[in-house]
């Protein structure tokens, strides 16, 4: 008689088969991934509002220390660290999401902006918790409780979280400050323009048009989002504007998962938020995704430069040099020199030292000038003498909010600056930390051989008090041939 027998493979397959037949079909629900429209137990006001309010404590808060609402840095020293307890706040706030953790390049926050389209006011939330884009996509309407939360500023952008240090929401606790609308909304950016940047732009959606790298960043080299040695936290990229002479820092976080694609070296447009740098003195943008940045064009705006044949050399016969060593203050190169602020006001380039070292310094801050348009010009290098004339110099950065410092020569100077003819030269101008001193760096080894006469060497500091103010210093300039 022949049996059938079960092998162990078909016991335990039976067994499975059997136990899963058993259980209650509702153990095993797939987890509910709708998002229904959420019962809020307080009334919804606007961010325009909750700004408002902070603002309106903020004045309270100065008149009670006796600070003259006009006195724009001590108000700015106040907000530092100045926060508004919400306890007793009953409302909410509603805002589209415009930033996305996806890419790496926010973290553990969300930027909600009061509309989807013609943004006029934004926060920042800060949550505990990563990802969020899944549960806060862009675009998403959400609404944010304010009892329990403070609101105030952190990096110099408005900011809702926990406590008076505005620390973030604790993951468990992220639903009950933030909840999710059903709507998802497209978001249409603010077309602006970088000198539109403005306090009640920040924390909303912006495109910027017909921008570029810098040419040393994209053409002379091939710089990353943020993947360089010296990157740490955030790679800092300035993006220079075709239509005026304006730039702004790009910021990308090392953590980006685009950090180590190069920029473009093209030419088109950028949407991102509008925040701040880490000291929260200088605006930045940043972007969601690689695709944020949308260089259509291949062709590029970089001024015309200086171009003279074959490779620029030092020549064995220094034809000019001047190390400010020698003079006792700037008074000293009138007449040979020009140095003069063509804008109307008082700033213009002065002698300092440091460490032993002597050179000229120009900077914007606190000068309460707008423009600043500063020249100044090297007495007359005659190049009837020589041949093979390189020109070069040192510069230094501070304090940098924007490359506003460039370099120009003519070998028709009429005296004036504003009625000379000038031709711009392809010099390095270094960019310098937001807060602190770069080094000297030099121009670069310039190639002049091709002009003859009288050369003048022009830099043009293009200024304003308190948006354009980069420090900056000049020494070593020098014209070398053989």
């Amino acid at each position: 008689m022949k049996t059938n027998k079960l092998t162990p493979l078909y016991i335990l397959l039976f067994a499975v088969v059997a136990l899963v037949g058993c259980v209650n079909d509702d153990d095993f629900n797939v987890p509910n991934l709708t998002v229904e429209e959420p019962q809020l137990d307080g009334d919804v006001i606007t961010i325009d509002a909750l700004i408002s309010l902070y603002l309106q404590e903020l004045n309270d808060e100065a008149n009670d220390l006796g600070i003259d609402p006009s006195d724009t840095q001590a108000i700015e020293e106040l907000r530092d660290g100045f926060a508004v307890d919400l306890s007793d706040n009953t409302n909410y706030i509603s805002g589209f999401v415009i930033s996305s953790d996806e890419n790496g390049n926010f973290f553990e926050e969300i930027i909600i902006q009061n509309n989807a389209s013609n943004a006029s006011a934004g926060v920042r939330v800060l949550i505990d918790d990563s990802p969020l884009f899944s549960s806060y996509e862009f675009g998403r309407k959400v609404f944010v409780k304010l009892a329990g939360l403070h609101v105030g500023d952190s990096n110099g952008v408005l900011t809702l979280g926990i406590s008076s240090g505005l620390e973030k929401i604790a993951p468990a606790l992220r639903e009950n400050f933030v909840k999710r609308s059903v709507e998802v909304a497209e978001i249409v950016p603010n077309e602006v323009s970088i000198a539109d940047f403005s306090e009640s732009l920040e924390n909303t959606f912006v495109k910027v048009s017909d921008v570029q790298f810098r040419k040393e960043d994209v053409v002379d080299a091939a710089v990353t989002f943020a993947g360089e040695p010296g990157d740490q936290f955030d790679g800092e990229r300035i993006l220079v504007s075709c239509d005026v002479n304006t730039t702004t820092i790009l910021s990308t976080s090392t953590f980006a998962s685009f950090k180590s694609l190069p920029l473009p070296a093209g030419r088109g447009s950028v949407s991102a938020v509008l925040t701040r740098n880490f000291f929260g003195d200088t605006f930045n943008l940043a972007i969601n995704n690689r695709d944020d940045v949308n260089f259509d064009s291949d062709e590029r705006c970089d001024p015309d430069v200086l171009e003279c044949e074959g490779e620029a050399v030092t020549g064995a016969q220094t034809v000019f040099v001047e190390t400010f060593e020698s003079i006792n203050d700037e008074d000293d190169l009138d007449g040979t020199w020009t140095n003069v602020n063509t804008s109307g006001g008082s700033t213009r380039f002065i002698l300092d030292d440091f460490s032993g070292n002597q050179y000229l310094r120009i900077s914007g801050f606190n000068t309460d000038e707008d423009p600043i348009n500063v020249w100044l010009v090297t007495p007359a290098i005659s190049l009837n003498s020589n041949t093979d004339e390189a020109l070069s110099f040192d510069i230094q950065a501070a304090f940098d909010n924007g490359k506003i410092l460039k370099a120009f020569i003519t070998t028709d100077y009429t005296g004036d600056p504003l009625t000379t003819t000038w031709t711009q030269i392809d010099a390095n101008i270094p960019s310098g930390p937001s807060s602190g001193f770069g080094d000297f760096e030099s121009s670069g080894l310039i190639n002049v051989s091709c002009l003859e006469g009288d050369l003048h060497l022009g830099f043009l500091y293009e200024g304003a008090d308190p948006a354009a103010t980069t420090r900056y210093h000049i020494d070593n300039v020098r014209v070398t041939g053989n």
